[in-house]
């Protein structure tokens, strides 16, 4: 007998704070739930590697694992067409999605358009670059399932990783060099989510926002 997974089902781990939820060999995953998980960056796992059926939610996470969302403001432009030349050469898969210019523009429409892409399911994770990295940052933070966070050394990528889970990094082009950015951005991206403790903490930023949703 085949077991569906649900809505429901999602919504239940996103109020227990859970990020993954494990699936049986005959589980068939509803398309609302994938999405829904998605939104929420919770994994659909298969607990058994033998298994033929492969949910739609765990298909797309491995489609955008490598995929990373980048762009910019006119301020962050020269430091983002450098770092987006670096993550190739990292082997990722880079979406630019501007700006693509030096010319005036606002901050907030890039760091939006990052932002919505990442809480969509485009892109496993996005970077954000303006002249300070604040203001991207609270602009992607508006998003729901976005954690986006301002980092300015090599300690506070790692940290916001491990402890956040933030799947959005801010940097300022007018306070980084880009050798440090680099460093920057290579550490936050070898750097896996703690769980443990920290799993209980981001439950807790994910039900504040829960509770402001309209």
């Amino acid at each position: 007998m085949k077991k569906l997974l649900t809505e429901r089902d999602v919504i239940d781990a996103w109020r227990s704070r859970r990020f993954q939820i494990p699936i049986g060999p005959h589980t068939v995953v509803t398309p609302a739930a994938a999405d829904l998980a998605k939104a929420h960056y919770i994994e659909i796992i298969k607990a058994s590697p033998s298994s033929t059926i492969v949910s739609s939610a765990s298909a797309s996470k491995r489609d955008v694992d490598s995929k990373i969302v980048i762009g910019s403001d006119h301020g962050g432009f020269d430091l983002k067409e450098e770092l987006k030349q670096y993550l190739m050469e990292l082997g990722l898969d880079v979406e630019d999605v501007g700006t693509h210019s030096t010319d005036s523009v606002d901050y907030p429409d890039f760091a939006h358009a990052v932002a919505r892409k990442v809480a969509q399911g485009h892109g496993s994770r996005g970077v954000i670059i303006d002249g300070a990295g604040v203001g991207s940052a609270i602009t992607a933070n508006k998003v729901p399932g976005v954690r986006a966070a301002t980092c300015h050394d090599v300690y506070t990528a790692k940290n916001s990783r491990e402890h956040n889970h933030a799947n959005v990094l801010t940097m300022g082009s007018r306070v980084l060099g880009l050798d440090v950015a680099k460093q920057i951005l290579k550490a936050w991206l070898e750097t896996s989510f703690g769980s443990g403790r920290h799993e209980k903490r981001v439950g807790k930023i994910v039900e504040i926002e829960r509770q402001y949703a309209k």
